[in-house]
């Protein structure tokens, strides 16, 4: 009897061993996450507003409640609480707005990627609704690889598994477009 309390006392033993070990292994990597994390420098703004421009022109306006600029090898910033911008033409009058609930700028605004219920007005009043909608500043394009609903000034509602653009939303293409199209029917036959 004492034989097999010595050998359960030691599968115990051997068990705790076991356990406190897989908890360090735990720890440590934790400690090693927290650490990556640490490293990330990350500085907040609030009430952020900014003016884009490309050779002294101004492109585009930007608002957003929240802002995070990450610090690291390619640094990003994160507008997690939603973005609202404002494209211009040269003489400064506004040729598009956007909205979406979240955007990641890259390459110091050059690049902006807008997710989640992305929303584009164009002057002319056609109505672009996408979850992605990504700006290009240096080839002036917006584009998309998502399904993007098009509803035109006179009525019209486009569907279209992607979209290619420029800031003012005009002219566009659609790739596999499917359409809902308004036709008078006071035309006369003739």
């Amino acid at each position: 009897m004492q034989r097999l309390y010595a050998d359960i006392k030691w599968v115990i033993i051997l068990l705790a061993g076991l356990l406190v070990s897989a908890c360090e292994n735990d720890t440590k990597q934790l400690q090693r996450i927290s650490a990556q994390e640490g490293s990330k420098s990350v500085s907040e703004t609030k009430g952020v507003d900014i003016l884009y421009s490309d050779s002294a022109h101004v492109k585009m306006h930007l608002e957003t409640p929240l802002m995070l600029d990450y610090a690291v090898k390619k640094p990003y910033s994160l507008m997690p609480k939603g973005v609202k911008g404002t494209f211009y033409d040269e003489a400064l009058h506004p040729t598009s707005n956007i909205v979406a609930d979240s955007a990641i700028s890259r390459d110091k605004g050059k690049h902006i990627e807008l997710y989640k219920n992305v929303v584009a007005t164009s002057q002319k009043g056609d109505v672009f609704k996408s979850d992605e909608l990504i700006y290009d500043q240096a080839t002036h394009r917006v584009y998309s690889s998502k399904p993007v609903v098009i509803t035109t000034a006179d009525g019209n509602v486009i569907n279209g598994d992607g979209l290619i653009t420029n800031e003012k939303f005009s002219p566009w293409t659609v790739s596999n477009t499917k359409a809902k199209l308004l036709v008078n029917q006071n035309l006369s036959q003739q």
